[in-house]
């Protein structure tokens, strides 16, 4: 952990929410749109994607690969994944406020520059800060249709930087910022190594959790 962090970047999916439900289908609404496009049975996708994830582990190390980098190996662009993840689901169906994370993060913004970065497009990612309630205490997503990348991706988290420096008005050195997300190889891994600090989470709890961490 750095010595004095200023900036806190937040992963959103799985991390400022608990649901299982809702990651899965973020997932599965993807791949049976791309089954159903390419004139597969549901099953056949999901066995075919499952066979990507384990061959690329093996072959990376065990790394985990995310689904919009994996989608770009069968051809459907980072473009279109971000028109698939605007329209294929809704957060409001299956997330709600959480005002135990709401008081976390305003204690929080006190003392840090709260960012959002996800694999996610800004608009449904801003939708969900809206349905949890924390909209209001993360002004600024860096999502897919920002840098046109997907997590792990050095352009993210230089975005993200270049975000809390111009909010700071300073300019913010990666040693100054903790990345927290639930998941080590797309979340953590590149920040650690980039000299920021690293929070791995199982969810929300865990976040709620975070003033007594940071302490």
């Amino acid at each position: 952990m750095p010595t004095n962090p200023k900036v806190l970047i937040f992963d959103i999916d799985s991390t400022l929410y608990t649901c299982p439900e809702y990651a899965h289908e973020q997932i599965d609404a993807q791949v049976r749109h791309f089954a159903k496009l390419n004139h597969l049975s549901a099953d056949g996708a999901r066995n075919m994607i499952a066979d990507y994830r384990r061959k690329w582990a093996k072959d990376h190390d065990g790394k985990k690969i995310s689904l919009g980098n994996l989608l770009r190996s069968f051809g459907v662009s980072i473009e279109t994944s971000i028109e698939w993840r605007k329209t294929l689901f809704d957060p409001a169906d299956y997330l709600k406020r959480d005002e135990k994370l709401i008081e976390t993060l305003k204690n929080l913004s006190k003392k840090f520059y709260l960012i959002c970065v996800t694999n996610n497009p800004v608009e449904p990612a801003r939708k969900t800060l809206d349905v949890i309630g924390i909209s209001d205490l993360i002004p600024v997503i860096v999502g897919l249709d920002t840098c046109m990348a997907s997590k792990p991706s050095k352009k993210i988290l230089d975005r993200a930087v270049k975000e809390a420096s111009d909010a700071l008005g300073r300019q913010v050195d990666y040693s100054e910022c903790v990345s927290v997300g639930d998941r080590f190889d797309i979340d953590l891994s590149l920040a650690i190594s980039l000299g920021m600090g690293g929070v791995l989470v199982n969810g929300v709890e865990d976040v709620w959790q975070l003033e007594d961490v940071l302490s």
